[in-house]
């Protein structure tokens, strides 16, 4: 009996445990792993009178991890509104068929994680939902550098609004 307790105790515990791990995970992961997983659409469009405007849920740790699709291919990103621009890994990077030569890397940035480099770029078209923005600045990181690709203020202040409370982030075009 008390082997059939422990045993439920601990699927319960399991049950209860990963899915709160998921978005750490996700957003640990290396920038070849980040492209390989799964996206999970977790933006939730809808019309208003003048635009488009999507309202998304902030994790347990206040991120928001959203579905983008970039130049027609498919990424996940966290959006961050303390990052200056989009910031792709090396690895979404050439997803998408950009290459900058080690010369293009002459963004000396400050970071969370101390001095870094980056190499600008332009992005055809990102698209959140119904959002779409074109010729958005972005930079490629370095390899390592980032876990999961950054919707950045690049891409933010182009739109008409966006706001942030009640543990969701609402993004008017």
């Amino acid at each position: 009996m008390f082997g059939i307790l422990k045993t439920v105790v601990g699927v319960a515990i399991i049950a209860v445990v990963v899915p709160n791990l998921a978005p750490r995970f996700l957003a640990g992961l290396n920038s070849k792993q980040a492209a390989d997983a799964p996206v999970v659409n977790a933006a939730a469009p809808a019309e208003t009178g003048d635009g488009r405007e999507i309202a998304l849920r902030a994790d347990e740790f206040g991120h928001v991890v959203v579905n983008t699709v970039i130049n027609g291919l498919s990424f996940q990103m966290m959006i961050d509104t303390g990052a200056t621009y989009v910031a792709l890994t090396q690895a979404s990077a050439r997803r998408l068929g950009i290459a900058p030569p080690r010369s293009a890397y002459t963004l000396r940035m400050s970071t969370a994680n101390g001095e870094a480099v980056a190499a600008p770029v332009v992005i055809d078209e990102i698209r959140l939902g119904g959002i779409r923005v074109q010729n958005v600045q972005a930079i490629v990181t370095p390899d390592g550098s980032l876990g999961i690709d950054l919707l950045g203020m690049s891409y933010l202040k182009r739109l008409s609004k966006f706001e942030l409370g009640g543990g969701q982030l609402v993004l008017v075009q």
